[in-house]
């Protein structure tokens, strides 16, 4: 199992605005590629020397085949769509994470 970890800090100004699209739009648009199992979002929860807000969003798919999938037919139309939403009101970066055990 692979973890697709979206790490976003997004400016007051357009924090709630933001923080609704994830819950209602972005979120439910990327497990409806079908490359996701699910998905977590939690609030980090260290103070950032920029200001702003951070978020984790973090997709669970079954291999990295499936997160290949994702990055060739899917990503660049749903990262395009938070760009123009908030052009300039937020920083993200992406981490790839392989579960080695749970308990």
């Amino acid at each position: 199992m692979y973890i697709y970890n979206v790490t976003t800090n997004i400016e007051e100004s357009a924090h709630v605005e933001w923080l609704t699209w994830m819950k209602e739009i972005h979120i439910p648009d990327v497990l409806a590629t079908g490359k996701f199992l699910s998905a977590k979002m939690a609030k980090v929860l260290v103070e950032e020397e920029l200001g702003g807000t951070t978020y984790s969003v973090q997709f669970i798919t079954v291999d990295k085949e499936t997160l290949e999938k994702y990055y060739q037919e899917d990503a660049d139309r749903l990262r395009q769509d938070a760009t123009q939403r908030f052009a300039g009101k937020f920083v993200s970066f992406r981490t790839e994470l392989e579960i080695v055990s749970e308990h």
